[in-house]
């Protein structure tokens, strides 16, 4: 059942899976929408952890015309939300949401225990003339950045279809037709674009900042990074000595929650056992 969160420039909606347990808040990726953790939470919920599935902010059922969408916003965004569902939490967040969950747990420290990094869009990006030579990084970033320059739904399914490369989910059809459908509603691909142009430096200045465990999940033909292992790598690299852990799912692209939820939960679930609790102090 979708619930609703006001803050200060919009309302955000959600959807909480199994009664009790520690908290877990889960953020997509930008174009996307809670949909994304379909596979993923109901397990965790099974798992005994109270799951809160978030849209961000001008996207699924959330509403749209949001003066900004950089990663603080989304931060500001997730750390409402785990206040006013009690908290503390652990966050798994998606590409942009994985940079996002970074400067949450950067900023309030007492609130997050834990970080999961699914293919994360944490660090200032650069492309050097050897990236171009991997064809699929080649194709998706031809994909992703005609998608957010010209607003076009279609080419964004074309490069879902770039970042799900081989396995794709059992309701594939279904779901991209829902995308299709929601990239087209009013504000929709406004939000993204503006999400795809905000850039990870925020992030990745907090990165030094983060007290807490931090899980990075790679898939190994994420088209979004010619050598997706050495940008997991640079992000455990750039927290505190001890706190990171980089984890590569080999066959997965972007969405490797979506297209392996098997071996991203039997990850998770580990890292939720250590650093995830129930605590009403912070309510």
């Amino acid at each position: 059942m979708t619930e609703y969160l006001t803050v200060d420039a919009g309302t955000l909606a959600y959807e909480v899976t199994g009664a009790s347990g520690p908290l877990v808040v889960l953020a997509h990726g930008m174009g996307d929408s809670r949909e994304a953790y379909r596979f993923v939470a109901p397990r965790l919920a099974a798992a005994g952890y109270r799951v809160a599935a978030v849209d961000l902010r001008g996207c699924g059922e959330s509403s749209t015309g949001w003066p900004s969408y950089s990663r603080t916003d989304i931060a500001g965004d997730l750390l409402a939300l785990v206040r006013h569902l009690g908290g503390p939490a652990v966050l798994i967040g998606h590409s942009i949401s994985g940079g996002a969950a970074t400067v949450a747990a950067a900023q309030a420290p007492d609130l997050i225990t834990g970080i999961v990094e699914l293919s994360p869009f944490t660090r200032k990006q650069s492309i050097k003339l050897s990236d171009l030579r991997v064809g699929r990084f080649r194709k998706g970033m031809a994909r992703l950045l005609g998608a957010g320059l010209l607003g076009s739904v279609p080419l964004w399914l074309r490069y879902l279809d770039t970042a799900y490369p081989g396995k794709k989910p059992v309701d594939w059809t279904a779901r991209t037709a829902r995308i299709d459908a929601m990239m087209r509603e009013p504000g929709r691909m406004r939000a993204m674009q503006k999400m795809g142009g905000s850039a990870p430096v925020d992030a990745g200045a907090q990165l030094g900042n983060v007290r807490c465990p931090v899980l990075v999940v790679e898939g190994s033909l994420d088209p979004d990074w010619a050598d997706p292992r050495a940008e997991g790598e640079a992000i455990v690299a750039a927290l505190p000595a001890g706190l990171g852990r980089l984890e590569v799912i080999e066959g997965a692209g972007h969405y490797p929650h979506v297209q392996y939820p098997d071996e991203v939960v039997s990850l998770v679930l580990p890292f939720l056992r250590a650093n995830a609790r129930a605590d009403t102090a912070s309510r």
